[in-house]
């Protein structure tokens, strides 16, 4: 009896053993650098960290935009604060003061290229 129990005793530790290369060789395969998962997640870290170096581009070249804008937008704002005082400042002159300093107006508001009559040439 103990030496049926001893060859199945072998042949399990010999099935196991088997069962451990088979599995051995196939983790091998599956983490395989160039062609498993371990190649996958390799390209997806190297994705990632190009993504991420492009992101913080964008972002630094978005804050330079924005820095930009706001001097910008400071700049218009101003120029408008002294249009305005200029406009109201125009508001104050004199009706007749605003004519004589003005250009002349023309009592006829078209533009007459040739007189009416035609006159013939010997």
């Amino acid at each position: 009896m103990s030496f049926i129990a001893d060859i199945l005793l072998v042949a399990g530790a010999l099935g196991a053993g088997f069962y451990c290369l088979v599995l051995s060789s196939r983790l091998r395969r599956f983490t395989d650098l160039e062609k498993g998962v371990g190649g996958a997640v390799a390209v997806l870290s190297a994705q990632v960290d190009d993504l991420t170096k492009t992101l913080t581009r964008a972002q630094t070249s978005a804050k330079a935009s924005v820095d930009t804008l706001d001097s910008v937008s400071d700049r218009a704002e101003a120029a408008a604060r002294h249009l305005e005082l200029l406009v109201a400042s125009l508001h104050d002159l004199p009706e007749a003061q605003a004519l004589k300093s003005g250009p002349k107006q023309s009592e006829n508001p078209f533009f007459v290229r040739r007189s009416s009559k035609v006159e013939e040439r010997p």
